[in-house]
């Protein structure tokens, strides 16, 4: 799959990345390596192969972990707010992350 700098500077603008152009040259091999590793997986024999439902381990088989969509209460905002560390005017008030 032919992975140009093109891409990779689109895909850099999606995440919110400002990459140089010698990264752009940098990056775009290391991206077709990824993805030619990740389509090998397309060579694995599956068809044999039940599905991992309810997880992947022995205990996890055993769970029924399927359940009714129902609508449950919820906490309320005052509950909610009661063990804030930091409310504010009925919200939850955080540290600024930049």
């Amino acid at each position: 799959m032919p992975i140009t700098e093109a891409d990779v500077a689109k895909v850099a603008q999606l995440a919110h990345l400002e990459i140089t152009s010698e990264e752009l040259r940098i990056f775009a091999p290391q991206m077709v390596d990824i993805v030619n590793y990740v389509e090998q997986l397309n060579e694995v024999a599956t068809g044999n192969i039940a599905p991992a439902l309810g997880g992947l381990t022995p205990a996890g088989e055993v769970t029924d972990s399927a359940r009714d969509d129902v609508a449950a209460p919820s906490l309320g905002q005052e509950t909610a707010l009661a063990e804030a560390p930091d409310g504010a005017s009925g919200h939850f008030r955080v540290p600024k992350v930049l």
